[in-house]
């Protein structure tokens, strides 16, 4: 069993950065991989980025060049660096344990953070 817990969100203006962190316990040597996925109001789930256990990254379109998604092994924490912000960055962020296939980070449906509210303010 995997337990996530992210954290780091809070309100921003503009421009602004904030990193927002997810840190594994139990069973962590099982994790393959972890992504970060991001909702907002009436909004549906939306891939943000996603490092596998080799180091391996991908990031959705819209945060390329803006977001880095690190990980420290010794800490088991994933580490998602967020500069640039947007207003259309607001949602609630999640972090999820899954694997890649190829190039596409799948998320595992069981393990998920329990969510950061990200705001940005025009």
């Amino acid at each position: 069993q995997v337990q996530l817990v992210d954290s780091g969100g809070g309100l921003v203006q503009a421009g602004g950065s904030l990193t927002l962190s997810c840190v594994a316990s139990g069973n962590t040597q099982k994790i393959m991989a972890i992504g970060w996925y991001r909702q907002a109001p009436e909004n549906q789930r939306e891939f943000v980025a996603a490092i596998s256990l080799h180091g391996r990254t991908s990031y959705a379109d819209s945060v390329k060049g803006r977001f880095t998604i690190s990980r420290d092994y010794a800490r088991d924490t994933v580490y998602l660096q967020m500069n640039n912000l947007k207003p259309e960055d607001t949602a609630v962020y999640r972090c999820n344990a899954g694997v890649f296939n190829g190039d596409t980070y799948l998320d595992g449906s069981a393990n998920w953070g329990q969510g950061t509210q990200v705001t940005v303010s025009s």
